[in-house]
C-alpha cells in the first residue's frame, strides 16, 4: 500500500462528518490527477446523500432533466457487484447520448469508472471517478489503480453505514452563520441574487456559502440542501 493511499483511507477512517466526507473525495481527486471523485449513496430508508466535485449546476441539471430515468451508469451498476468503465454501458439511444453531451457542456469528462457498493437492508452507493482522456489512457489508468479504487470505495461506505448506525453526523451539521442565513433565504423563496442582496455580499460570495452548506448536509443539491436544513431543525421560516 503506499503512503498516499494510506493517507487518503486514514482521512476517510477519522470522518466523523459529512463535510469530512467531502473533503476526502476532493483529495481523491486531487491524488489522482482526475476532474471528478463521488461518492454518493441511498440509505436503508431512502434518503439520499452524496459528497463530490461535481459542479451545483451540473446536479440541478441532472435532477431538473430527470437523467436518473435513462442515466447508463445508474442502469448498468444497479444490477451489478463489479467496478465498470463507462465505455461499457449502452450510450447508443438519443436520450443517453444527450445526457453525454449534456455532462460534457457542465465541465465533466468524457471517461469513467464507477464501483457500485451495496449494503443492509437496501443500502446502494456508487464511487465514481471521472476524467477527459483518450480510451486507451483511461484503460491504463484503470488497470494501474483498481485495487486502490476498490478499497477506498469499500471505506466510504463503511463509513456511511457507520453514519447511518449512529445519525448524528447526518442529523445536526454545523454550519456558520453565514451559510444558516444563506440558506434561510433560499428557504424564503428568495433567488441567490436577493438573498446576496439581503445580505450586503455579492451573489458570487453568496454561491460559496450555499455550495459549503450542501456539501455540510450531504445535500445532492440547493433544494435538498434547504430541504434538509428544514428537517433536521437547523433552519426554521
Amino acid at each position: 500500500m503506499t503512503a498516499a493511499l494510506q493517507t487518503l483511507l486514514t482521512s476517510l477512517q477519522s470522518a466523523s462528518t459529512l463535510e469530512d466526507l467531502q473533503a476526502v473525495t476532493e483529495a481523491v481527486r486531487d491524488h489522482y490527477g482526475i476532474r471528478h471523485a463521488v461518492y454518493h449513496w441511498v440509505n436503508s430508508n431512502g434518503e439520499r446523500f452524496g459528497a463530490g466535485t461535481y459542479c451545483s449546476t451540473w446536479v440541478d441539471r441532472y435532477l431538473e432533466k430527470d437523467y436518473l430515468r435513462m442515466d447508463p451508469v445508474i442502469f448498468g451498476c444497479f444490477q451489478r457487484f463489479t467496478p465498470a468503465n463507462w465505455k461499457d454501458f449502452d450510450w447508443s439511444t438519443k436520450n443517453a447520448r444527450a445526457m453525454f453531451l449534456d455532462a460534457l457542456d457542465h465541465g465533466l469528462g468524457n471517461q469513467g469508472y464507477s464501483i457500485p457498493l451495496h449494503g443492509p437492508q437496501g443500502q446502494f452507493a456508487l464511487f465514481t471517478l471521472n476524467h477527459s482522456c483518450e480510451d486507451d489512457v483511461w484503460e491504463a489508468f484503470i488497470e494501474a489503480n483498481d485495487h486502490d479504487l476498490i478499497v477506498l470505495a469499500h471505506e466510504f461506505n463503511k463509513k456511511a453505514l457507520q453514519f447511518e448506525q449512529g445519525a448524528d453526523p447526518l442529523a445536526t451539521p454545523q454550519l456558520s452563520p453565514r451559510e444558516l442565513a444563506s440558506i434561510r433565504c433560499l428557504a424564503r423563496g428568495l433567488s441567490r441574487a436577493q438573498a446576496a442582496d439581503e445580505l450586503g455580499i455579492s451573489e458570487h460570495t453568496i454561491r460559496v456559502y450555499i455550495e459549503s452548506a450542501r456539501h455540510k448536509l450531504g445535500a445532492i443539491n440547493t433544494t435538498h440542501a434547504v430541504a434538509r436544513a428544514l428537517s433536521t431543525g437547523i433552519i426554521i421560516v
